[in-house]
């Protein structure tokens, strides 16, 4: 039976490549960055070379502004928690965010309201796109922070970061993006498009999970999320994960010098995949057609469950999700697909299919067979459909 992954959004697999610059750092250079014998010191300097190669494939223009955490999570609580709790004495107690931002960003400003922040939460419409006058319309003289994701994980739509940003700066408030489904898809650049603080990780780009990076520009203040030795210059404590530092900028660099390839093949393949399953009756497109990452579909099929379509997916070799992998768990229907104004019996019914540079028009072909099969016998089972068609036919 074929196997296709088509579930790049929720992690890769490590390059090979990747893994063969990281080997050397788990049995032949293992020794912590922070001690002062030869094999430390080896480490030492392999860490801040990829800070230093990491900073410049980002746009950054220091070195020292790049902290290395343990991965997107943990970069946007420490970007969104440092700072406001940073300017709260200031009485900057307000934050500008987007319905859709991932749940590492939701829960965090969650927290933060308990300690009196005031959120406001801006609507993205039904493309999925923040606009950029309600961020600016949204700007207090007490708001501290505005969050706003680069590229959504779950209806992949891209964001005005760089007019959002112009905004920010414009009115001196700091702006931090989630950019963890972006790197890799997207030029990004963090001078160029006027960001203060952005949130990566290795694993959304063929590198290790359990290693990411927050980008603070120089004289932003941000209080420590992890307290104990003199790591990350006294910010961020915890012995380096001096292997997965080094994968994070392997990959980062793979990523850079092979992504307008990759897209020039994601893109063809992303729409012809996407006029297959608009073909089917009742199905739609979540997210703008157009302002959306290369490998990213996200549709919706009346009449079903997300979930029974998953595991009949994966009966035929399909791996796929209907949402963010972070919160598989919950029979919720997405908060994503609920803020683009989607009944919760629609949105229950999604499928994002997420692609990385392996995928083949064979495969594209096969999924186009499969996915109308499934939807149509799932469909033939359930009431939901029966009571579709027959409201159908009344009207």
């Amino acid at each position: 039976m074929k196997k296709i992954y088509a579930d790049n959004a929720a992690t890769t697999a490590v390059s090979p490549k990747v893994l063969e610059k990281m080997l050397p750092y788990f049995t032949e250079v293992y020794g912590n960055p922070s001690s002062l014998y030869a094999t430390g010191a080896s480490a030492k300097k392999a860490v801040e070379t990829a800070r230093e190669n990491i900073a410049r494939n980002l746009g950054a223009e220091h070195a020292s502004e790049i902290y290395f955490t343990s991965g997107g999570s943990e970069s946007d609580n420490w970007a969104i928690k440092g700072v406001c709790r940073a300017l709260k004495s200031k009485g900057k107690n307000h934050i500008i965010t987007s319905k859709i931002e991932h749940h590492a960003v939701l829960h965090t400003l969650d927290a933060l309201k308990k300690e009196g922040f005031e959120v406001t939460y801006l609507d993205v419409y039904e493309n999925g796109i923040v606009r950029v006058s309600d961020v600016e319309k949204a700007i207090r003289p007490e708001t501290a922070l505005v969050t706003i994701m680069y590229a959504n994980n779950e209806i992949g739509t891209i964001q005005p970061i760089r007019e959002i940003g112009k905004v920010c700066r414009e009115h001196g408030v700091l702006f931090h993006t989630d950019a963890v489904q972006a790197i890799g898809n997207l030029p990004v650049n963090v001078k160029d498009d006027n960001i203060d603080l952005l949130s990566m990780t290795a694993h959304k780009i063929h590198g290790p999970k359990g290693c990411g990076c927050l980008y603070v520009r120089r004289g932003v203040r941000i209080e420590n999320l992890i307290d104990g030795g003199a790591q990350e210059r006294g910010k961020r404590a915890g012995t380096e994960n001096t292997a997965g530092i080094v994968g994070l900028d392997a990959a980062l660099q793979l990523t850079v010098d092979t992504r307008k390839k990759r897209n020039a093949h994601l893109l063809p393949l992303r729409d012809k995949l996407i006029d297959s399953l608009l073909k089917i009756e009742r199905s739609r497109l979540n997210g703008d057609r157009e302002n959306r990452l290369p490998g990213n579909i996200n549709m919706c099929f009346e009449g079903i469950e997300g979930e029974s379509l998953l595991l009949k997916l994966d009966l035929n070799g399909i791996s796929a999700s209907s949402g963010s992998a972070c919160t598989s768990g919950s029979l919720d229907p997405s908060h994503v697909l609920l803020a683009l104004g989607l009944p919760h019996e629609i949105a229950h019914g999604s499928l994002r299919l997420s692609f990385g540079d392996d995928i083949t028009e064979e495969d594209i072909d096969y999924i186009a067979e499969v996915v109308p099969q499934i939807v149509d016998y799932l469909r033939n089972m359930s009431p939901l459909w029966e009571k579709i068609k027959k409201e159908e036919k009344e009207n």
